[in-house]
């Protein structure tokens, strides 16, 4: 059996992890809003609408900050078509998906959703065919205190919502010529530049991110980021950046090296944030907002992503099997690994759409994402350490050798220990040893993510195929955890 060792020190931090992390994305795309979180004729619905077994769900996940409404969508959305009387609400033509966007569910419906859930809302607003007046309208709408009609309108619309919004996307992927309002860095610099000022004129206390590269194999990646966040200035605070990882080729080994690629696309994007701050002399820099990451591949295509007319489309409902989790386990320990310079990230999406939940009528499916998104809940307060790995490599098309045993650990205040571990071999297992500068290790939790089949999927009929379980892990000076092969680790320690 393979061995490898974990070295960590508890003075060698990369920084406080932030919480906002663990964040998701609901866009109005398929199925994710309509059948998806708002359905007042499912069995399940509650007295907003909404499917209590979907947030039943969703809370098992524990989703800090909740990015909304897009997307593609919100290149092509006015918010006030989603204020006011439902039954007064328009039905526009959504020009991103090919469908219709009713707006029964809108500003103050999400809103409400987030006050019950305890999401902090992040707002993205339209700089395609929207207007930088028109985005700092939104900021006044949900965060204004001065009586101007606008303020008014929220009073009349009967909004018991009390939370402001303290986070606001500048427009969404206006790089991808797939875009409604597709520009230039320079002409999107110019326009979020604009934005940014109304925006924070009527509320300096909200935070602001800069559309990045929305595809790192785009032509323009890094010098779209660089214009864009040069011609906005000061008035940035974050640099969105989009993954999504892919298994066309089938070859299982090579996907789950995917983490490398991750850890890259963050050390890339992070040297612009740096380079721009420095060149304007500035302490103050922009850090990252991984605003959409996940797997997705299968049904990413035209046919799997154009509605064609129908309402509510099934677009996008990927299927996902155990690797796929490995790799989403994968991201969220690069953010960890990252903690000094990723402070927001958020799984796109949360249902029903490339998410960990998936509904048919009124049945509800965790997919296997969702067991290791679950693994990361109550282990993820403090400092995220330094790591060094001792061990066998594996080796990577595009990144040479990386470690068998993907890791990431975090330090709380209240001396806990949790340590992430991905065992990248697909057909060996591993014996992990876990050192903390000599510390006592004892086990508080442990859990275990494996099937002996890495395409195993959680399907209707086989609904618990795969399921994160209890594992034995030894309570040591440096505890012992035998791996199965792609499998995925999370365990707490107490520290003595």
């Amino acid at each position: 059996m393979s061995k490898a060792k974990f070295h960590l020190h508890p003075h060698h931090h990369v920084g406080a992890v932030d919480p906002r992390i663990f964040g998701g994305f609901l866009e109005h795309m398929g199925r994710a809003v309509y059948e998806g979180i708002y359905d007042p004729t499912s069995a399940h619905a509650d007295e907003y609408g909404c499917r209590s077994d979907v947030l039943s769900a969703l809370d098992e996940l524990d989703f800090t900050v909740m990015r909304y409404p897009g997307g593609n969508f919100v290149s092509n959305y006015h918010w006030r078509d989603g204020v006011g009387p439902v039954q007064e609400r328009p039905t526009r033509r959504d020009l991103a998906w090919g469908t219709i966007e009713p707006n029964t569910f809108g500003t103050n419906e999400f809103l409400s959703l987030c006050e019950r859930t305890g999401w902090s809302p992040m707002f993205a607003v339209n700089l395609g065919t929207g207007s930088p007046e028109e985005a700092a309208d939104w900021v006044e709408y949900t965060n204004g205190q001065l009586a101007t009609d606008i303020t008014k309108q929220r009073e009349l619309d009967q909004s018991s919502n009390t939370s402001k919004v303290p986070l606001w996307c500048l427009g969404n992927e206006m790089d991808g010529p797939w875009q409604i309002g597709h520009m230039s860095a320079s002409e999107y610099g110019s326009k979020a530049r604009q934005a940014a000022h109304m925006m924070k004129l009527v509320d300096p206390s909200i935070e602001l991110v800069v559309s990045g590269t929305s595809l790192p194999d785009n032509s323009t990646y890094l010098n779209w980021d660089r214009e864009a966040l040069e011609a906005v200035g000061g008035f940035a605070d974050y640099l969105s950046t989009h993954r999504y990882i892919d298994n066309y080729s089938g070859d299982t080994a090579a996907f789950l090296t995917s983490g490398a690629a991750i850890d890259q696309q963050i050390a890339e994007i992070d040297s612009v944030c740096r380079y721009v701050a420095g060149k304007r002399r500035s302490s103050r820099r922009p850090f990252i907002a991984f605003d959409e990451w996940n797997v997705w591949y299968r049904t990413r295509n035209r046919d799997g992503m154009w509605a064609d007319g129908n309402f509510p489309a099934h677009l996008v409902e990927e299927v996902y099997d155990l690797q796929d989790a490995l790799v989403c386990a994968q991201f969220l320990m690069s953010f960890i690994r990252n903690a000094d310079v990723v402070k927001i990230a958020n799984i796109a999406q949360i249902v029903n759409v490339i998410a960990p939940v998936l509904t048919d009528g009124d049945r509800l499916l965790r997919q296997t994402i969702f067991e290791a998104l679950a693994m990361f809940v109550n282990r993820r307060e403090g400092r995220a350490l330094h790591l060094g790995y001792e061990g066998l490599t594996v080796g990577s098309p595009d990144f040479g050798d990386v470690a068998m045993v993907d890791g990431a650990a975090i330090l709380s205040d209240n001396g806990e220990l949790h340590v992430y571990a991905v065992n990248r071999s697909v057909d060996g297992a591993v014996d992990l040893e876990i050192n903390l500068s000599g510390a006592h290790l004892h086990v508080v939790s442990s859990e275990i993510l494996h099937h002996p089949t890495p395409s195993t999927q959680n399907t209707w009929e086989n609904p618990h195929a795969v399921q994160r379980s209890a594992f034995e892990t030894s309570d040591d000076a440096a505890p012992l955890v035998q791996l199965p092969p792609h499998s995925f680790f999370a365990a707490t320690f107490k520290v003595t």
